[in-house]
């Protein structure tokens, strides 16, 4: 009976780990995308360094669960949020897919231009996964305050708590950095360019 009771309660944590998401209140390990790695639509080489100055939302997917968030997303673009204090990055898991990458780079250059105010990043071997420990073969949402610590992470379809949740986190952000005291405005500087350094 003990042992079960144990394997239960190992199972549980596991779930709960699995699903977990980044850890809230620290800074994601540091992810560089480029050359064969993967990198922005373009070409260009792409780095979470780049995930400060503003309050940045992250979505990692697998491109066969891409509607799984849609609500979420589809909330965040209701509220339009005012993108100096605002971004939006679209990581996309292409080793998670048996479609082809070039049919998956046509549909991604198509949302680029459709949508030009999101940063669409291939990760070709799995690197968020490996680093960020997300969900693989998922759709999965994080949120970056504007030192680049991460404010809220969910692995998986967000419901309607979370997305409430998140957008009340985003807002709250957003008006700190509008109306931001002189002391909380000099440590977001600081935090920023020591973010940038390394």
């Amino acid at each position: 009976m003990k042992t079960k009771v144990t394997q239960c309660i190992f199972l549980l944590l596991l779930s709960v780990s699995l699903f977990a998401g980044l850890p809230v209140g620290q800074n994601a390990p540091l992810l560089d995308l480029n050359g064969d790695a993967g990198g922005r639509v373009d070409d260009s080489p792409w780095s979470s360094s780049e995930l400060v100055g503003k309050v940045w939302v992250v979505v990692h997917a697998d491109p066969d669960e891409a509607d799984l968030n849609n609500v979420a997303t589809e909330a965040l673009s209701d509220k339009d949020f005012d993108l100096t204090y605002y971004g939006s990055v679209a990581l996309i898991n292409m080793a998670a897919t048996w479609k082809p990458n070039i049919a998956i780079d046509y549909i991604l250059k198509g949302k680029q231009e459709k949508y030009p105010s999101t940063v669409y990043v291939r990760d070709m071997d799995k690197l968020v996964v490996k680093k960020w420990g997300l969900a693989d073969d998922s759709s999965n949402i994080c949120v970056f305050d504007p030192t680049g610590k991460v404010i809220f992470s969910i692995d998986g379809q967000l419901n309607a708590d979370d997305i409430a949740k998140m957008i009340v986190l985003i807002d709250a952000e957003i008006a700190k950095l509008k109306n931001p005291p002189v002391e909380v405005q000099e440590e977001v500087e600081e935090e920023v360019e020591e973010a940038k350094e390394g």
